[in-house]
């Protein structure tokens, strides 16, 4: 059975799920997710491996705090692995997610054992979400009775029912109001453009590093591999065929034989 508990760091805790015997992995989910998107994927994972499914600050079941930045949500990691009593771990990032895990590896090379970026590059990136933040800060939770009212409501912006089922899975029950956001949005917004941007370097990771896109995705460029090759000596890229951003729920069995390739290297 998953394991799932809370870690305490500096007066808050990190809401996490462990599967599985072996060596440690951690996953880290990316903006307005939560440790529930990547529980298909880390159930395999589990057959090999000790998988540790985390929520970062502001996300799905972990405190809201006063910022979001990477170097803060490296220092959640560093303190979470530290807790668990874990030297070292094989990381993996996807999206912002894996901005953390950058971060994480150029502060704390010595507990990377295998790194893993998962459509996303160290890079700056233009605004993309202002359509989701309207839409979740326009949701009016007294005039909605049912999840399908608060569907049709984001529907009013955005048309594409993946991304509302998405973003669906952060309304809980309230009893105050019928529903809440289980995320910080107030916080996520305003640090939306550190998100956006570069992570904080102190050292090149030279560990084993694998960066993996989604083919139809546009979140990293053939560019982007000379500043990947900079920052991270030993990375190769690999791409995903007829795979978008969420690499993990479209193709999902490409994906692990990725990650069990890599691995076992």
């Amino acid at each position: 059975m998953p394991l799932g508990r809370t870690i305490t760091i500096e007066n808050m805790e990190l809401n996490y799920k462990k599967l599985g015997e072996g060596e440690p992995i951690i996953i880290l989910h990316g903006l307005f997710g939560m440790l529930d998107n990547w529980q298909t994927l880390a159930r395999k994972l589990a057959e090999n491996y000790t998988v540790y499914l985390v929520d970062q600050r502001n996300h799905g079941r972990s405190p809201h705090t006063e910022a979001h930045t990477y170097a803060e949500m490296a220092k959640d990691l560093k303190a979470f692995m530290d807790q668990e009593l874990l030297a070292e771990a094989h990381v993996l990032g996807h999206s912002m997610g894996g901005k953390t895990a950058m971060q994480f590896a150029s502060y704390y090379p010595e507990m990377v054992d295998h790194l893993i970026v998962v459509d996303i590059a160290p890079k700056v990136y233009p605004r993309g979400h202002d359509e989701i933040f309207k839409a979740l800060q326009s949701l009016r939770f007294e005039d909605a009775a049912s999840r399908k009212d608060v569907d049709d409501q984001l529907a009013e912006y955005i048309d594409n029912i993946g991304i509302r089922q998405f973003l669906l899975k952060n309304i809980v029950r309230d009893k105050v109001s019928g529903f809440r956001l289980r995320m910080n949005l107030p916080v996520i917004y305003q640090d939306y453009e550190k998100i956006l941007g570069m992570p904080d370097w102190k050292h090149r990771y030279e560990g084993p590093t694998l960066f993996i896109r989604g083919e139809k995705s546009p979140y990293v460029a053939e560019e982007d591999l000379e500043e990947i090759k900079a920052l991270f000596p030993a990375a190769r890229l690999e791409t995903v065929k007829d795979a978008g951003h969420w690499v993990h729920a479209e193709k999902p069995e490409e994906l692990l034989q990725l990650l069990r390739t890599f691995l076992i290297v």
